[in-house]
């Protein structure tokens, strides 16, 4: 049975390697800037906060949509939701779509946010729940630690991720276009998109 590419050293020699792993030197402030500019590109709705006002603005947030429901996973940080009104709804295996339907919200944190990319990557961690938790509530709050969340590339990235958990990518709303180009928001996940970017202080919101 012949080798397959993978497995010959000839290939293997013949394919560079040395991919650029980020375009250009950052700050740490520069690249959270970029991650903040990135997502509003893809339509998302950035806010910063610091981890003292978090759970006001979550409070706020929940309000100015009027949820009678929000979905939390097992292992979000109680102290986030200490100022929210809304009756909680735990991610459960035996909750079924029609059940989560019903749900308007939920509020998750995140593995890793990519700054070039203005892409937030979920890994199913207890902070974050089943993928599905995320796909099916119309509105998504996702909450990322700056800077330690944050990396400039995919590739960076990549090191940070297990490939055999759960990977979501989310790079702003869920959204398609049909022939014509028209916009279509909230197919195949949430129609609204809110990052939370959590750091030593508040900046403000950053205008979408």
């Amino acid at each position: 049975m012949p080798e397959g590419p993978g497995r010959d050293p000839q290939y293997e020699q013949a394919v560079s390697r040395d991919y650029m792993r980020e375009h250009g030197e950052r700050s740490v402030e520069q690249t959270v800037d970029l991650l903040a500019e990135n997502l509003a590109d893809y339509r998302a709705i950035v806010h910063r906060t610091d981890p003292e006002e978090l759970p006001y603005l979550i409070m706020r947030l929940l309000a100015e949509r009027g949820p009678q429901y929000v979905l939390v996973p097992p292992g979000l940080p109680p102290e986030w939701m200490s100022a929210a009104d809304p009756t909680r709804v735990h991610d459960r295996a035996v909750s079924t779509p029609h059940e989560l339907d019903k749900v308007e919200s939920v509020v998750t944190g995140c593995a890793v946010a990519i700054a070039e990319t203005g892409t937030i990557v979920l890994d199913g961690s207890p902070d974050q729940g089943r993928r599905r938790i995320t796909l099916v509530p119309d509105h998504h709050i996702c909450v990322v630690r700056v800077p330690e969340q944050v990396v400039s590339s995919v590739p960076q990235a990549l090191e940070r991720l297990d490939p055999t958990r759960p990977l979501t990518w989310i790079s702003g709303p869920s959204a398609t276009s049909d022939i014509e180009l028209d916009r279509v928001e909230g197919v195949h996940g949430p129609r609204t998109l809110e990052v939370v970017l959590v750091g030593g202080r508040s900046s403000g919101d950053v205008d979408s």
